[in-house]
C-alpha cells in the first residue's frame, strides 16, 4: 500500500504512532515557525524556539517535579525515541514503506506532545525493511541525539541506548496488541520480524533481553528518582535501588 498524504493508516494506532503531515489544531505553532530535528541536534535553532532540546528537557523536568536535568534529559530523550520509533515501525508495517524522516524534514515543537509535537514537511517513500528503520531512526536521529544529551547534560551512553531499546520494545508491542485485537496476524507477524531484525543491530544487541514482546532492560532510566516514582516494567531492577545519584546510569 502506498503513502498516503496524510498517513492515515497511523491513526488507528493511537497518538504515539501518528506523524502529521499538514498544520496542527488552531492555535498551534506554524510548522515553518518550529525548529527541525537537525537544527535541534545541532542546537541551531530559530529565535523562536532557541535550544529546542533545552526547552523540552526543562519542560519535563517541570512536569516531573525534578530538579535533576539529567533525569529530565533521560525521559525527554526515551519520549522522542518511542515517538520516531512509533511512526516508523507503524509505517513500515502498515504501508510496507517508510517515509524519509530526514532530520532536516521533520520539525518538533518541544513544548508540544504526542501527536502535535512532529510535522513530517515532505513525503518521500524509502523501503520499509529493517536496514532502512535502522539508518533512519538509529542513525539518522537517536545517534545525533545521544550526542547532544552527553555533551549538555553527560547522560551515559547505555542509558541512552537502553532508552532507544525500550522504546522500540514498546512500540513493537503496542502494535503487536493493535494487530492481534484486529486479526491482522499478518501484521503482527511483520512487526515482530522487524523488530527482532532490529534487536540484532550491534546499536541493540545488548540493551536487554527479549522474551515475545515482552523486553528487560540492562540499564535504568533513571526514573526512580523523579519525586513519586519508581521502577518501570523493563527496568533492570525490581525495586527502586538505594545508591549513590550516579548508579545504573550507564
Amino acid at each position: 500500500m502506498d503513502l498516503d498524504p496524510d498517513l492515515s493508516a497511523l491513526r488507528p494506532l493511537g497518538g504515539f504512532f501518528v506523524l502529521r503531515t499538514v498544520p496542527g489544531p488552531p492555535g498551534a505553532p506554524a510548522p515553518g515557525r518550529l525548529p527541525t530535528l537537525a537544527e535541534t541536534y545541532a542546537r541551531v535553532t530559530p529565535d523562536a524556539h532557541r535550544d529546542a532540546l533545552t526547552t523540552r528537557v526543562a519542560v519535563v523536568a517541570d512536569r516531573l517535579r525534578t530538579a535533576e536535568r539529567r533525569v529530565a534529559a533521560s525521559i525527554a530523550q526515551q519520549g522522542l525515541a518511542a515517538r520516531l520509533w512509533s511512526a516508523a515501525l507503524g509505517c513500515a508495517v502498515r504501508y510496507g514503506q517508510l517515509p524519509d524522516l530526514d532530520p532536516r524534514l521533520l520539525r518538533w515543537d518541544p513544548l508540544a506532545s504526542a501527536p502535535d509535537d512532529l510535522y513530517l514537511t515532505g513525503l518521500r517513500p524509502l523501503p520499509g525493511d529493517a536496514a532502512t528503520l535502522a539508518d533512519t531512526v538509529l542513525h539518522g536521529h537517536l545517534e545525533p541525539l545521544g550526542e547532544a544529551l552527553r555533551s549538555r547534560y553527560g547522560s551515559a551512553p547505555g542509558l541512552l541506548w537502553g532508552n532507544a531499546g525500550s522504546a522500540l520494545a514498546g512500540a513493537a508491542r503496542e502494535l503487536d496488541r493493535w494487530a492481534r485485537a484486529h486479526g491482522r496476524t499478518d501484521a503482527a507477524d511483520r512487526s515482530r520480524a522487524l523488530t527482532g531484525e532490529l534487536f540484532a543491530h550491534p546499536l541493540l544487541r545488548t540493551t536487554g533481553t527479549r522474551t515475545g514482546t515482552t523486553f528487560r532492560r540492562r540499564s535504568c532510566c533513571l526514573y526512580y528518582r523523579v519525586p513519586g516514582g519508581g521502577v518501570c516494567g523493563d527496568c533492570c531492577f525490581t525495586r527502586p535501588p538505594r545508591s549513590s545519584p550516579g548508579a545504573a546510569s550507564g
